[in-house]
């Protein structure tokens, strides 16, 4: 039974206190230390007083300094930051608000300030870190605190608001700097929205570490970003690291390259590891507070086509169908619908994640698909990331995403969309060797980036697509 008193100290204090001068961010505004970033929290901490305890405090917002000092204001004075895609259009932001059922919306923006509805707090970004000279007294945060709502960026359907505890954080931190070293002076490049929980687990990380968040300017190239302010350490998805070795970067400082957000295709990481990078592939999901899995430093080729081996304070078991479970100290308090909170749990206490995988005897977690990405063709069931994988293993394709059309003798047949180093070509004849007819695609279109939900492809949106292609729209 968890003992819900059980606090720690606030990470960023412990951090001032033991180095307070050393870098806690670095970025457009130059270096923030950790001291300075203490004193902006703790001004920022104490203009929340006209808020109630526990309130949900929205943040639309660019990533910067400010937005990283506001969450962890937010933290430390007992409410729960609930950050927002600046990508979504003001109206689509304010539905999430309500979802999430937010008191207060930090925000610039006035259109979304209005659509949001006037008994909304509103505060601006400004106004909260105005000046940073107080210093609060040093407090500890209890573990089973309610710190942050992220919202999913599942491929399918619509975002769950996920509530995560300060625990959850704290602990999938720990787990993960006890496989990937983070030293003070490293440096992690904040490559990840600040509205993905993979964006959030990096702050958490480098406070434990006393390391330094390094935020790049907008816009930048991925290599130019790294090099700028000597990164040492950096989180990215499969298209991030097809683009980085595209350019022509010196990543000869790096020490850890954190790979999430799904499968990475056998070719990049071949490629990848020729040119000399620290790989580390993963599996996790926001309702673990980021990753579950990881492979180790210096893992073989084999293992980094896993997902690697599960880390401290998390646990994974395979269902009898092949569902990867999960739970631990990381698994998230539920998903928030208004003033609701649901935690769907078996009676064991595991989280059903929705995707198949295999747990090997050596330790490390294999993943399968979504299973709800299967479907039907002529009575055969086709799982759309096995070809996927398949069309990844040719040369000169980088990235692929399988889905199914209406067929009316086959009930669905696959239809392949392909990111390519040139255009798209048949791969029919090259898939014949791997995979069975019947899972063959019938059409190969261009990859487009304009289906993309955050950090992942939405599915649904290229089924239309496909439709629309097959029927000549």
């Amino acid at each position: 039974m968890k003992d819900e008193t059980l606090a720690f100290p606030c990470p960023l204090r412990s951090a001032a206190l033991a180095a307070p001068k050393a870098a806690a961010l670095v970025g457009a505004r130059g270096i923030t230390s950790y001291e300075e970033l203490d004193r902006m929290v703790s001004d920022a901490a104490l203009r929340f007083g006209g808020l109630k305890p526990g309130s949900r405090v929205a943040l639309y917002l660019p990533k910067d300094e400010r937005y990283v000092a506001l969450v962890l204001a937010l933290i430390r004075a007992g409410h729960v930051a609930c950050p927002v895609s600046d990508r979504l259009p003001p109206r689509g932001a304010a539905q999430l608000l309500g979802k999430a059922a937010c008191s207060a919306l930090i925000s610039e923006d006035e259109e979304l300030l209005q659509k949001a509805g006037a008994d909304l707090h509103e505060l601006k970004p400004e106004a909260l870190l105005e000046v940073a000279r107080h210093r609060t007294e040093p407090t500890d945060i209890p573990l089973e605190r309610s710190a942050t709502i992220i919202f999913t960026s599942g491929s399918t359907g619509v975002p769950k608001a996920a509530l995560h505890t300060f625990g959850n954080h704290y602990y999938n931190a720990l787990g993960s700097n006890a496989n990937i070293t983070l030293r003070p002076g490293d440096r992690w490049l904040h490559s990840l929205p600040l509205y993905h929980v993979g964006g959030l687990s990096i702050l958490f990380r480098c406070l434990l570490a006393k390391a330094t968040v390094a935020l790049p300017e907008p816009g930048d190239p991925l290599g130019e970003a790294i090099a700028g302010p000597a990164a040492t350490h950096v989180s990215l998805v499969s298209t991030q690291l097809s683009r980085l070795l595209r350019e022509d970067a010196d990543l000869g400082g790096l020490e850890a390259v954190l790979m999430g957000g799904g499968p990475v295709p056998p070719s990049l990481v071949d490629e990848a590891l020729a040119r000399g990078l620290p790989l580390h592939t993963s599996y996790g999901l926001t309702e673990m507070a980021s990753q579950v899995t990881t492979t180790p430093p210096d893992a073989s080729i084999e293992e980094l086509r896993t997902a690697g081996r599960v880390l401290p304070n998390r646990e994974v078991s395979i269902s009898e169908r092949g569902e990867i479970m999960v739970r631990g100290e990381t698994l998230f308090a539920g998903y928030v619908e208004g003033e609701e909170l649901d935690r769907p749990l078996n009676q064991e206490g595991w989280f059903h994640t929705g995707d198949l995988g295999e747990l090997g005897e050596d330790g490390y977690l294999r993943v399968g698909g979504r299973i709800d990405n299967l479907f039907i063709s002529g009575g055969e069931n086709i799982q759309p990331e096995e070809i996927e994988e398949a069309l990844c293993r040719l040369e000169g394709v980088d990235e692929a995403v399988v889905v199914p059309v209406p067929d009316e003798e086959f009930g669905a047949r696959p239809v392949a969309f392909v990111r390519t180093d040139g255009g798209v070509r048949d791969l029919s004849g090259e898939l014949e060797s791997d995979l069975p007819r019947f899972k063959i695609p019938i059409a190969y279109h261009p990859w487009t980036e304009e289906v993309r939900r955050g950090m992942k492809v939405d599915r649904a949106a290229l089924g239309e697509r496909a439709l629309r292609l097959r029927s000549g729209g």
